[in-house]
């Protein structure tokens, strides 16, 4: 494992980990809201195998640096994705993945950046728009109930407001206790101020999803409590190449709730897009 930093265009520092053979097919991850590098558990070593694997820290989120402003600006968003493809001296056949927030990301780069380096791109459990009133930005019941809570300088108020979420990053079944924590615990660490401006904008990506014409994978729970499912179907019927695995009565980390399932499903569909 190495960890590494590229630098932004605006000069934010993004921090990324990366693992895998060097001349694998490159895999981004690209992780959610209040969450971090850590998110992704065992699902990260298991695709190193196969591939060279980067996870990157978001703006304002882990070990990346925390600007006070500038998060409502779609170009800063594309421009931490690029740094990291550019400071990894990928041009082409990278594959993107984005959990919940990350796929607005994702979208935001794809936007302004197009997708001459990348070869296909994972949703799971995502959006790629976000703001009221715009389609496919649809926010489930548990976020709903999260805010304003998870906004909240004070301890308390804000651990009320993430319990909010309960299961729903891991699931029901089997204790996953371990990893509740640690996705509880990055949420906690993720500065108030950065928790909140994330949701200070309004972007509609749906042209953006329409020109594509690489491959699109949706992965999204039926009974995702945080992005509902619509918003998945939403990318996957807007996409030209995009098809979507709706996990029954699943929630919304699908990779820590059913990690085998979801590395072969991934594995799989960069196969089929011939990274």
């Amino acid at each position: 494992m190495v960890i590494k930093e590229a630098r932004s265009i605006d000069g934010t520092g993004i921090v990324y980990r990366t693992e895998g053979p060097a001349d694998a097919p490159p895999l981004v991850l690209v992780h959610g809201w209040s969450a971090d590098l850590r998110c992704w558990g065992r699902v990260f070593e298991e695709f190193a195998t196969d591939f060279r694997v980067i996870a990157v820290d978001l703006r304002g989120h882990g070990y990346s640096d925390a600007p006070g402003s500038g998060y409502d600006e779609p170009k800063n968003w594309a421009g931490d994705i690029a740094a990291v493809l550019a400071a990894e001296s990928i041009d082409s056949g990278a594959v993107l993945l984005g959990w919940s927030y990350g796929g607005i990301v994702i979208s935001d780069y794809l936007a302004e950046y197009g997708s001459g380096a990348i070869a296909g791109v994972v949703f799971t459990g995502a959006m790629a728009n976000i703001g009221r009133g715009v389609p496919g930005a649809e926010v489930g019941a548990a976020m709903q109930q999260a805010i304003p809570g998870v906004f909240e300088e004070s301890p308390g108020r804000a651990m009320r407001g993430f319990s909010a979420f309960g299961s729903a990053n891991t699931g029901t079944g089997a204790d996953k206790g371990a990893d509740a924590q640690r996705l509880y615990g990055a949420s906690l660490s993720t500065p108030p101020f950065v928790r909140k401006a994330l949701f200070y904008r309004s972007v509609d990506n749906t042209e953006t999803l329409r020109r594509l014409e690489i491959p699109v994978l949706v992965l999204h729970g039926s009974a995702d409590p945080v992005v509902p499912a619509a918003d998945g179907r939403y990318i996957a019927e807007t996409a030209p190449r995009g098809r979507a695995s709706i996990w029954e009565g699943a929630q919304h980390g699908l990779f820590i709730e059913d990690p085998d399932r979801f590395v072969t499903e991934v594995r799989d569909f960069i196969q089929e897009c011939g990274a």
